[in-house]
This record gives structure tokens, sequence and C-alpha cells, in this order.
């Protein structure tokens, strides 16, 4: 692996994508104790494409990936395009579940997994969250855990195909146990944070937290200790 150099805009809520304990998943999306469809979603064939926003324009020969904040020792690190497609790669298999109650099942994705990013750039031990950026200050938020699961991936492509502009190309983050905001298109940094802070969806009316197999949808379904104050 490539050692980083020293140093948005997203998926909407539109879709970026009963009642039993979550467990391991498995390679069709489902997991030990719950169903693979959580509730309220119906399947559909094919995911639209849909985000909030213009879609960005890239040069691969400009991009980088920042992450910065809460890191152990302070220091910011960076990736450049080529950097981070040195980084150790893998494919999942993931659904995707939108907010609108849309799901499509079983999305092949290849990237470089989050837990990569830990790995190379530590958080502090202070750190508990992280909040992902986006072009034109876009931001989600996500517990520290949630992102570094074995299934979250920063991706960039898509059952076999590079990720093309609109599907968030060069980079989007998957995070199959978050509704589909979550899964921030064209990730540009990565700040970890010592303390949750809402991003660009969570201030306007969306769940903090966003687990579909809660239906956890709307911020006034928050319970007291679910996100910070509003």
């Amino acid at each position: 692996m490539r050692q980083p150099e020293a140093g948005g805009q997203g998926l909407g809520p539109f879709g970026a994508g009963a009642g039993e304990v979550p467990g391991q998943r498995h390679q069709d999306g489902s997991s030990a104790g719950r169903p693979r469809l959580p509730p309220g979603q119906y399947v559909q064939a094919a995911m639209p494409v849909l985000h909030y926003g213009p879609v960005p324009a890239c040069n691969p020969e400009t991009w980088d990936l920042r992450v910065y904040g809460a890191t152990e020792g302070g220091r910011e690190h960076r990736w450049t395009w080529a950097g981070f497609r040195d980084l150790p790669g893998r494919e999942i298999v993931a659904d995707f579940h939108c907010v609108t109650k849309f799901s499509v099942l079983g999305i092949v994705w290849a990237g470089v997994p989050a837990a990569e990013i830990l790995k190379a750039a530590p958080p502090a031990e202070a750190a508990t969250h992280v909040m992902v950026w986006a072009e034109f200050g876009y931001g989600a938020n996500l517990p520290l855990d949630a992102f570094g699961a074995p299934d979250t991936l920063l991706a960039t492509g898509r059952d076999g195909k590079d990720l093309r502009p609109e599907q968030g190309y060069p980079v989007r983050l998957i995070v199959p146990t978050r509704y589909g905001w979550k899964n921030v298109k064209w990730v540009r940094a990565i700040e970890y944070l010592a303390g949750d802070r809402r991003g660009f969806w969570e201030e306007r009316g969306y769940h903090n937290n966003a687990d579909p197999w809660q239906e956890q949808r709307y911020s006034y379904q928050e319970l007291p200790g679910e996100g910070p104050e509003l």
C-alpha cells in the first residue's frame, strides 16, 4: 500500500438507498436475526440517479482525498487519485435502501474499505464519529464504528464498471447499514470528530442515525441521546 502524503455535495434523502436484532451480514444483504428487506421498503429493479444539486466535474490530476480533524497526533493525511487507487481494495455485494422506501438488492460495489482509511490514518482516542465531506460542502455524519464496519466502502466502481459522474465518480461512500442519504457521492474529505455533529440532511429534518431496520427516517422520531440538539 502506498503511504498517504502528509499534508459536498452528496446523495440526497431521495436515495442517494422486521423488528429483529441486527447481526452478522451475509452476501445477499441479509443478516443473522433480521430480514433482508427493512420494514416499510419495497423492491425495485433499478436504482434511479437522484441527488441534491449539480454533478461536479472531476479532474483526476488535481483530485485528492483528505483526512483531518481528531487524527492520531493531529496530523492531516492526503491521497492523490493515484495514491488512493493503490490502497487495498475489495468488492462487496450490498443492498441499497432509500428513505423514500425503495430498495435495490444485490448491487456489486468495488473500492477501498473504509477500514483501510482508519488503518492508514488512525483517529485519536477521543474520536467518536466522522463527517464525510463531498463537493460543495455537503456532509453526512456517522459513528466511527459504522464508518469502519467491514462492509462500508469508498466505492470507485459498480457492477463491474467504473462509477459514472452521476453515480458519484470518482469516489462515493457505501454504508449498507444506513439509508441512502448517508451514502455520500463525490467524496473529498473525511473529518474525524470528538463528538457527534449533524450533516446536511440531518440538520434538515432527517434522522441522525438513519438505521433502515429501525425505520429511523425523520428527526422527529429521535429519542433522547440519538443525536445532537437541533
